[in-house]
C-alpha cells in the first residue's frame, strides 16, 4: 500500500512518516501543489495512493484546495477508487471540518498534534489496520 503524507512541518513530516511506514511505501510533500502533483505521477505511473495525510494549512496551496484539485481530477478521469484523504490540522472548528467532509469528501480529520492511537484509529476505520 502507498501513502502520501502532505505537511510543510519538517517533525510533522518526520513523525507521521514513522506511523505509517509500517504499513505503507511513504512518499512526502511539502505543500498543496507537490501533493496534487505526487497523486498525478503516482496515477501515471499505474501505482496510485491508498491514502494521504493532508494538512489544511500550507504555504503555496492549502491543504483544501489540493484536496479539491485531486477530487476534480478523480471525478474527469473516472479514477476509483477515490483516494481515502485524512485532513490533518491545528484547526478545531466546525467551518473547516464541514469543508473538508462535503466539499473534499475527506474520509477522516485529526487534529495536531497527531498521536499514533489518534492515527491509528482512523486507520482501522477505513479498513487499513485490523484490531
Amino acid at each position: 500500500m502507498r501513502a502520501l503524507i502532505a505537511e510543510d512541518e519538517f517533525l510533522g513530516r518526520k513523525v507521521l512518516s514513522a506511523f505509517l511506514n509500517t504499513l505503507f511505501e511513504v512518499d512526502v510533500a511539502v505543500n498543496g501543489k507537490e501533493a496534487v502533483t505526487a497523486f498525478q505521477i503516482a496515477h501515471a505511473e499505474g501505482k496510485p495512493y491508498d491514502l494521504i495525510l493532508m494538512d489544511i494549512m500550507m504555504p503555496e496551496m492549502d491543504g483544501l484546495e489540493a484536496l479539491a484539485l485531486i477530487r476534480a481530477e478523480e471525478h474527469s478521469k473516472k479514477l476509483r477508487p477515490q483516494v481515502k484523504v485524512l485532513m490533518t490540522t491545528a484547526l478545531d472548528d466546525a467551518k473547516t471540518v464541514i469543508r473538508s467532509f462535503h466539499d473534499g469528501e475527506a474520509a477522516g480529520y485529526i487534529v495536531k498534534p497527531v498521536h499514533k492511537d489518534k492515527l491509528f484509529a482512523e486507520l482501522q476505520k477505513l479498513g487499513f489496520v485490523t484490531e
